[in-house]
């Protein structure tokens, strides 16, 4: 079980940020969910994980169905606490990975400096090249600022359903992360 450490903003995960560690930031809504479930099932990765929302009650702690969830796919985010997306945040971020179309239209209305290295988690999955190009340059090389975000990049938002929903949920997120985890490196 891979367990996520958070101090007070959303999940941190990975090492310290230092030198050319990379960061990459997890989205979704409430941080109460899809961005904490990929968050931690990223940890493995190379790169310094954030997760946030775009519309949060800042502080809230990870519901039982997202915590059994994760559990359920062998993964953990003790003492994660739902964040609001900052302005820190973004500045930060070398990638900026939206659970759906919705996240990357915020961060394209509200922070259109950042657009180009801001992608839901499916395009990224598909898209993002592996290969020894530092991971800001290969982000760069998609040209995310300019792509229409279409309706298959959405992972849907289990919030309001019941166990078995954000089983699927995590179920989907653990394939994702699966796929992209050699591509991060």
């Amino acid at each position: 079980m891979t367990a996520v450490s958070t101090g007070g903003r959303g999940a941190t995960v990975g090492p310290e940020p230092v030198g050319s560690v990379p960061t990459v930031l997890t989205l979704c809504t409430g941080n109460a969910a899809r961005s904490v479930m990929a968050g931690a099932m990223l940890a493995p990765a190379p790169v310094r994980i954030l997760t946030a929302g775009t519309h949060v009650v800042e502080g809230q702690p990870m519901g039982r169905r997202t915590r059994g969830a994760l559990a359920s796919v062998g993964y953990g985010a003790d003492g994660h606490r739902s964040h609001q997306l900052t302005d820190s945040d973004i500045g930060g971020a070398d990638l900026i990975m939206a659970m759906a179309g919705e996240h990357v239209a915020y961060i394209r209305r509200w922070h259109p400096e950042a657009a180009s290295k801001t992608a839901s988690i499916k395009r990224l999955c598909r898209d993002l090249p592996g290969g020894r190009a530092s991971l800001e340059e290969r982000v760069r090389s998609l040209g995310l600022g300019d792509l229409a975000v279409e309706a298959w990049e959405d992972v849907e938002d289990p919030a309001g359903g019941e166990d078995e929903v954000y089983l699927a949920c995590a179920k989907e997120l653990a394939d994702l992360c699966a796929g992209l985890l050699p591509r991060l490196h």
